[in-house]
């Protein structure tokens, strides 16, 4: 069993909050990491149709079963039994009663919002990352393989693992949502979002390349984020006296699935695929992001670009500081690769913090004020520092 690094998180949490909320992608490990927690706490999945319609039919009565709280499993199922939930926990001050899941952040989060708030600790919990895993892969096989855990406990293989998981939990969950008909154009949406990883996002041409307006494509997108399935990272504010883009990037939270939606089969195709760089760039931001949530913290992250293409790929803002990051895939550093770097530099003067570039070798050193980092070492990269 891999131990996942927000573990002591959920402990604290637990022991200073009434209940804790675990929201994340499906199959990312939030059940297996609630039961093994809290063995002793009764589970209730509210998947299971039995469950879910005792939930619905009478939440008083179901919930009466649990005195002393239990986990419950994908919450976002049973809305109703968020208002009771809230009379429990004011007439009980013991921490650490009820621990919720949940896969669909948009229907959770507004009812935690409403009758929750003040109650309950949030954690957010992504596929592996890294520094949960073995380090035994090369760069490719770690890109094709991303990050859920059924490919690593049982070593299903990832095709087949992502083409089942696309269809039954990604076009199952977002199509019933948004009540899609034709799950070809869905497809094709979901391709295309994956094959602009890294890109300004333009709904407008997505939209124009199948065959939807701006604002369903714009929808589309929003649920996607909701599910966990993409996300857009947004621009930083700071103008340094430069015009900036408004427009956010998108990515996935995680890159093994956008691999597959691309097509792509065999960790060896990647080694010429034209979105090698943009995949890998991805995979930085998000173990970034990982590092994160996994430490309980809110997503830090943002990128910087003005209106003549100047760019840093990953500002991680910590206390008043900028921590610039440059990503490149490639196995043998260029010195031009530091040039927006230097560029950046200039212009943030005092703001800055440990400006780093992460590349697709093997070695580190660093090349002025900037630490050149192999792709491994993200693993123990740190941006600012938490009191756990």
């Amino acid at each position: 069993m891999i131990q996942r690094e927000i573990t002591p998180v959920l402990r604290k949490m637990a022991d200073q909050f009434k209940a804790v909320a675990i929201t994340g992608p499906r199959q990312s490990g939030k059940t297996t990491l609630c039961q093994l927690v809290f063995p002793d706490k009764p589970y209730v999945s509210l998947e299971t149709p039995d469950e879910r319609m005792r939930a619905l039919r009478d939440p008083r009565q179901f919930l009466s079963r649990f005195p002393d709280g239990c986990i419950l499993d994908e919450i976002q199922r049973a809305p109703e039994l968020f208002s009771y939930l809230q009379g429990i926990l004011d007439a009980n001050k013991k921490p650490g009663q009820f621990i919720l899941t949940g896969s669909q952040q948009f229907g959770m989060m507004a009812q935690i919002s409403q009758t929750l708030a003040g109650r309950i600790g949030i954690l957010k919990l992504l596929p592996f990352s890294s520094s949960e895993l073995t380090p035994k892969n090369d760069l490719n096989t770690t890109l094709w393989k991303g990050g859920y855990p059924p490919i690593f406990d049982p070593g299903i293989d990832p095709v087949y693992w992502y083409d089942a998981y696309i269809s039954t939990y990604v076009e199952r969950d977002v199509r019933q949502i948004l009540q899609v008909q034709d799950i070809n154009l869905f497809q094709r949406f979901l391709a295309l979002c994956a094959g602009n990883i890294g890109q300004l996002f333009n709904a407008s041409r997505i939209g124009s390349d199948c065959g939807l307006n701006h604002g369903t494509v714009s929808k589309w997108l929003s649920v996607l984020e909701a599910s966990y399935v993409a996300f857009r990272l947004q621009p930083h504010h700071l103008n340094f006296r430069k015009r900036l883009v408004k427009t956010p990037k998108i990515y996935f939270y995680d890159v093994g699935l956008a691999i597959r939606l691309l097509g792509i089969e065999t960790a060896e195709q990647l080694h010429t695929h034209p979105f090698r760089g943009s995949l890998f760039e991805n995979w930085v931001i998000v173990e970034m992001l990982k590092k994160r949530y996994n430490r309980g913290l809110r997503n830090n992250l943002s990128f910087w670009r003005n209106n003549t293409g100047q760019e840093i790929d990953l500002l991680a803002e910590t206390a008043g500081k900028l921590t610039p990051i440059e990503i490149k895939s490639g196995q043998t550093f260029a010195s031009d690769w530091l040039n927006g770097m230097h560029k950046w530099l200039l212009l943030a003067g005092e703001h800055v913090s440990n400006p780093t570039l992460f590349y697709g070798g093997e070695q580190n050193w660093k090349e002025g004020d900037t630490h050149i980092r192999s792709w491994q070492s993200i693993r123990d990269f740190q941006v600012g520092a938490h009191s756990d």
